[in-house]
């Protein structure tokens, strides 16, 4: 387990009496099974920045949870979140919390609040991991030859939109959507508004799976499926990569903007961070996967059904959908390795492959506005496209594609 503080260097006495005070981390030696990780600081940074923080009449503690870090050509040292000018140069960074010690080799990292006594440890990894066993388990039973469990692979579907609404309602017990962490942007003012947009999708969607897996009991077809496409519709395998990717996604774009919402200093801020990233990465995996599949055995034609401008409409959105599953994992990792911040997949922290760049601010616009826009837009096409075939345009065999 980490242990959370600043690593401070300078006089022993001037250094005991800062770890009293802020409770830091004392300077080393410390022991390398201790997991310190983090940044090194001298006690006459805090010296200065307490003394800002003191004339601005704030309260100096305040340091441990929000710290300016510019980084230098040995080791970055601490500014203040009270300078006397702003600054407009340097590249610069918030962190959420205590900062660790280091042995030897100091490896830069962002941690939240130490995760409270009693949580398991690496949870936020065993959550996405069981987050992804329920997308691939629901996508199988949803293309099962049985019926029965068709309908079970929809009641799950159903059950896990309203298990989206009850993790919202928990959200809302936080105090993170009425208070957030401070507006990067004006736009960020829409996140609680998507939320709320995210979750009300969900409740009805819960309701309508409930009573199609309802109906889906009462049937007795079974399906019978190969593993490779056929000319009229997708088979086993791409059915299955196709559901759990669109479960993942459903999945990964509110728990990103919740994440996004969090204050530096709440200590789960990095175990919604490390799902949310672990999520991403296997989003971008299922995207090479269903590439190759692709090749080796080839997508159907679409529909015959389909007017022309359907025809351009459906391939202009499938070529666009692929290019945000591979486009939204793609920045997100450049943008936090510019951003001196490292990624995640389960258990294992990726450092930051990039320098630290305000380029990071260019990547971020894409990833965390322009990609997620075009997310709703091209997705909510997609998605209203395939029920009009189905229901208005009653082309049952459009939809019975994927689904049945």
């Amino acid at each position: 387990m980490k242990t959370f503080g600043l690593h401070v260097l300078g006089d022993p006495a001037r250094v005991r009496q800062i770890s009293g005070q802020y409770r830091v981390t004392p300077a080393l030696p410390c022991k390398p099974s201790s997991e310190v990780v983090g940044r090194v600081i001298e006690a006459d940074e805090i010296d200065a920045a307490v003394k800002r923080a003191a004339a601005s009449g704030r309260d100096g503690n305040a340091l441990l949870l929000q710290i300016n870090l510019q980084q230098h050509n040995r080791h970055p040292t601490m500014d203040t979140l009270f300078p006397s000018k702003p600054k407009t140069k340097g590249i610069k960074y918030s962190i959420g919390v205590l900062l660790t010690a280091l042995s030897t080799s100091a490896v830069a990292a962002v941690q939240s609040a130490s995760t409270p006594k009693g949580v398991p440890s690496h949870i936020e990894s065993w959550i996405a991991l069981g987050l992804v066993i329920f997308a691939f388990l629901v996508a199988w039973l949803l293309n099962h030859r049985t019926p029965k469990l068709r309908a079970l692979g929809t009641l799950l579907v159903s059950l896990g939109c309203f298990s989206i609404v009850a993790w919202f309602t928990l959200v809302l017990g936080s105090g993170i959507i009425e208070n957030p962490k401070p507006h990067q942007t004006p736009m960020d003012a829409a996140k609680p508004a998507l939320l709320w947009l995210h979750i009300s999708i969900a409740f009805v969607g819960g309701i309508i799976l409930m009573v199609v897996a309802n109906k889906q009991r009462s049937r007795a077809e079974t399906l019978d499926l190969p593993r490779h496409n056929e000319l009229s519709r997708y088979g086993l395998v791409s059915r299955v990569l196709h559901w759990a990717t669109a479960i993942l996604f459903v999945i990964l774009i509110p728990m990103g903007i919740f994440a996004s919402m969090i204050p530096e200093d709440i200590w789960y801020r990095t175990e919604y961070n490390v799902a949310h990233k672990t999520i991403g990465f296997i989003v971008l995996g299922l995207f090479v996967v269903r590439l190759i599949w692709n090749r080796l055995s080839k997508r159907p034609t679409l529909d015959p059904s389909l007017t022309r401008t359907e025809h351009k409409l459906a391939h202009g959105a499938h070529v666009a959908l692929y290019i945000l599953m591979f486009a939204l994992p793609i920045t997100g990792y450049v943008m936090t390795s510019l951003h001196g911040y490292p990624s995640y997949f389960f258990a294992w922290e990726i450092d930051p492959f990039l320098a630290e760049s305000d380029a990071y601010i260019y990547w971020g616009l894409f990833h965390k506005y322009i990609l997620q826009y075009l997310v709703y837009l091209i997705l909510g096409a997609h998605v209203l496209g395939a029920l009009k075939h189905h229901y208005l345009d009653k082309h049952e065999a459009a939809l019975k594609r994927m689904v049945n």
